[in-house]
């Protein structure tokens, strides 16, 4: 088996571990809009909002990632008494693999960073934050609920924004509770005195933060080398992750390793967020039993797959494996994503300009009839995603004798062709919800439908789309097929 292979299997591994972070929750705004004039009062562009989305930030981002990997993750953080921490409690209540533990403290103002977009091209960001330590009493809960939970856990992620949480003496606390359960320690750091982590199995600093923390050159491998290994015998560190953006990753320890690891990355799009990509995979991968080196390449992987997204986006477990098998995978195969890798991937579709076209069926059989319908849709937008029948729904739709082929058969066909750019499979009786979570610019049906007839056409001409019916090609059809084949 090859290390590519073996890594793949890691992936798998990383279902079901339970990882704690402890860190600073965010909420992150997104706010997009259109430009069109500058401003009469000042030379600025006005911002004609259009839609904006808000999703967790910060440590939230590590616990997002870690749901995306298939972890579960216990999450220990404090929010203020406010709006936006009763939105980041709303968010988390919609992973249902994330366990909260939110400290709720009156005075405290909840952090907020605010982005604003105009097509791919980012205005303005606005922060709104306390980063002041926390009060004695929301210091001890968390202490309290932390260490509680440490036992139970495979791993635990120090996520340091430098907004209060891990103030001094919290990480010592917490790194000497874990060490007594003989757990690995992950930290995301901040700030220029690493000392506080004393004890960590691993810190993840990027290339600046490097600099800040030991007032080194951070220009090369060697330099970089020297770097990790000032802080490993200053601070006892076990070892340093650095991340080095287009340079990739070096993984230096305590016991002399050095490896450096080339980017993965195909395309940059955003970088924000990916530490805490970085951060929790390898956590995730510790938890699994993996060693440093193994998470670590499973880690770059991960944050090759992050940066061609938008903002605080997450890796998906199917999407490390698909990068991973990338040389050895048929093209058809890489195009088949869950709903949620279809959903980044639309919006990366989208922030380049790009028209997302959808439609849907069973393509149980493919026949002239199906390819002059995946023709029509493709020629009518730049991207065209298919929503795909599960095997269950088509039974219910067709009768217990269909689908004749698995739907891993015809997503398999239907993504080897090149009209199609995305294949989604889903198992609901119309593919309304789906159509709201993609959002596509263009819906196509077959003409036997009218426009009111078509299910998610409301929806799509509510947000500006379009929806075509296409020709049908007389005579052609899967029942049809079926009847010749069975002599009828």
């Amino acid at each position: 088996m090859t290390e590519l292979s073996l890594l793949a299997e890691r992936v798998a591994g990383l279902k079901d571990k339970p990882v704690l972070c402890v860190g600073d929750a965010m909420l992150d705004r997104f706010i997009y809009g259109s430009v069109e004039r500058i401003s009469p009062e000042a030379p600025i562009p006005v911002l004609r909002i259009e839609r904006e989305d808000a999703m967790l930030g910060g440590a939230g981002n590590v616990v997002r990632n870690l749901v995306a990997l298939g972890a579960v993750p216990t999450f220990v953080a404090v929010v203020g008494d406010d709006d936006p921490g009763r939105e980041i409690g709303r968010l988390l209540g919609e992973h249902s693999g994330i366990d909260p533990c939110l400290v709720v403290e009156a005075k405290r103002q909840t952090t907020i960073k605010t982005r604003f977009f105009a097509s791919s091209q980012q205005l303005l960001r606005s922060d709104r934050e306390t980063s002041d330590k926390l009060a004695d009493i929301s210091r001890s809960q968390v202490l309290n609920r932390a260490k509680d939970l440490i036992a139970a856990s495979g791993c635990v992620v120090l996520s340091d924004y430098g907004k209060g949480v891990l103030t001094p003496p919290v990480p010592a606390e917490l790194i000497a509770a874990a060490h007594a359960a003989g757990k690995p320690v992950v930290v995301d750091p901040k700030g220029n005195d690493y000392s506080r982590y004393r004890g960590a199995t691993v810190l993840t600093p990027n290339r600046k933060e490097l600099h800040e923390a030991t007032g080194m050159s951070v220009e090369g491998d060697n330099a970089i080398v020297a770097a990790c290994r000032h802080l490993i015998t200053t601070c006892g560190i076990e070892a340093v992750l650095a991340t080095r953006s287009q340079d990739g990753m070096t993984l230096v320890t305590a016991a002399g390793e050095i490896h450096h690891l080339p980017a993965e990355a195909r395309e940059v799009f955003d970088v924000s967020g990916a530490g805490d990509t970085v951060v929790a995979t390898l956590a995730a991968a510790l938890a699994s039993g993996a060693s440093l080196l193994d998470g670590a390449r499973l880690a770059n992987v991960a944050a090759g797959i992050v940066v061609a997204k938008v903002g605080t986006a997450v890796a998906y477990a199917e999407e490390v494996v698909a990068a991973l098998h990338h040389d050895d995978l048929l093209v058809g195969e890489t195009k088949v994503l869950g709903w949620d890798g279809a959903a980044d991937q639309v919006e990366i579709w989208r922030r380049k300009g790009e028209r997302v076209g959808f439609t849907n069926g069973c393509f149980d059989l493919l026949h002239p009839g199906h390819i002059s319908l995946l023709t029509q849709a493709r020629s009518a937008c730049d991207r065209l995603v298919v929503g795909l029948n599960s095997d269950a729904s088509v039974s219910r739709l067709k009768g217990p004798t269909r689908p004749v082929q698995s739907e891993a058969a015809r997503a398999t066909v239907l993504a080897s062709l090149s009209m199609v750019d995305m294949v989604v499979i889903f198992g609901e009786e119309t593919p309304l919800e789906l159509i709201r979570t993609l959002r596509p610019d263009v819906l196509v049906k077959g003409a036997d439908y009218t426009v009111e007839n078509v299910v998610g056409a409301t929806d799509v001409m509510g947000w500006g789309g379009k929806v075509v019916l296409a020709e049908l090609v007389a005579g052609q059809s899967t029942t049809n097929t079926i009847k010749k084949m069975n002599g009828n």
